[in-house]
């Protein structure tokens, strides 16, 4: 009976002990807030809960990050804002949502032909590295990258600028300038409202990323696809300042090390979301995705070079090395079409 009670005895101490390193454990957990403004099945959000993650597991629990997606905490235009005041620790930034803002890296967004998100990101991100740029230094830069580069959509084929003169495309705020210049009708409205305008004739087609063939079902409406890989759409993930300066030194290492395989990791997430998008599209729908001559294909992005030229004078008339920074954009841009195999 005296060895039953000295283990009971030891059992005891050893489920006490374990109890004390456990709420000490917990006391220490660091939580984070990461708010995000799209729905959560998007790929902005799908980014987010990877991020989550994959921190947690390198930190091994002592990181836990609660995640807000769909403007539950903050929204796409008081993003930056909420996250330096920190409303949010952690947030997602659209550049392009806050016109002037951020103008340097708003270069990333021109219309120069992207062939994909993978590529995009790995210029963002080195570009980024090289300028630090004065608009993020307020916030510690966790990750970068894009949407896939904007097509076309429609309901007739689209091969040549003469198919595309005055046709109605629904596209966002970025994309009514190239669509103007390629002589379309570009009618600015929110996703949500696209369906009932394409099935009543207010559009006849959708100039953005393909992936939403697929994920809207704007395959059954748009039975052609269009390759011209216009302007993409930038995001950055930032972190409070304050938040990210009270971290310890191996919690900072495991986000730093994150950043760029992250920042990859999302383009390529999303271009292969396209691409099964758009076989998607053609199993059920019989979908033909046209890809314009190399001609054509000039002859489009040529059309466009003036809002190129626009920001480039606009963005060096704020004291900013524009040139320098266009002329790198493009020398990464080939780099990485190189690396990455793109044809």
């Amino acid at each position: 009976m005296k060895i039953t009670h000295l283990a009971v005895s030891a059992v005891a101490a050893l489920v006490l002990a374990a109890g004390i390193f456990t709420g000490s454990a917990n006391a220490q957990k660091m939580v984070l807030t990461y708010a995000n403004f799209p729905p959560a099945s998007t790929f902005p959000c799908v980014q987010m809960e990877k991020w989550k993650t994959e921190v947690e597991l390198r930190s091994a629990g002592e990181v836990e990050v609660k995640t807000f997606p769909g403007s539950t905490l903050l929204g796409a235009k008081n993003m930056m804002d909420g996250v330096e005041s920190g409303v949010a620790d952690i947030g997602v930034v659209v550049f392009a949502y806050q016109p002037g803002r951020f103008p340097l890296m708003g270069g990333i967004d021109l219309p120069i032909g992207f062939p994909n998100s993978k590529v995009a990101n790995a210029v963002l991100f080195d570009l980024y590295e090289k300028y630090q740029p004065k608009s993020l230094s307020q916030v510690k830069v966790l990750a970068l990258f894009t949407a896939p580069p904007a097509d076309i959509m429609s309901k007739k084929p689209i091969r040549t600028l003469d198919d595309l003169k005055g046709y109605e495309l629904r596209c966002t705020g970025a994309g009514v300038k190239p669509l103007k210049l390629l002589g379309a009708v570009p009618v600015a409205m929110p996703m949500s409202e696209t369906p009932e305008a394409l099935q009543k004739g207010i559009v006849k087609g959708i100039f953005s990323s393909l992936d939403i063939l697929k994920d809207f079902n704007f395959a059954e409406s748009c039975r052609y696809a269009t390759i011209c890989h216009m302007q993409t759409t930038s995001f950055a993930v930032v972190m409070n300042m304050k938040k990210w300066n009270s971290l310890p030194e191996k919690v900072k290492k495991i986000m730093n090390d994150l950043a760029r395989e992250h920042s990859l990791w999302t383009g390529e997430y999303i271009d292969r979301h396209v691409k099964e998008s758009t076989q998607w599209a053609r199993k059920k729908y019989k979908e033909e995705i046209i890809t314009l001559s190399d001609s054509e294909y000039e002859l489009w992005h040529k059309k466009v070079e003036p809002i190129k030229d626009e920001w480039l004078k606009n963005t060096s008339a704020k004291g900013l090395p524009a040139e320098a920074f266009f002329k790198d954009l493009m020398a990464l841009k080939a780099k990485y079409e190189k690396e990455f195999a793109v044809k």
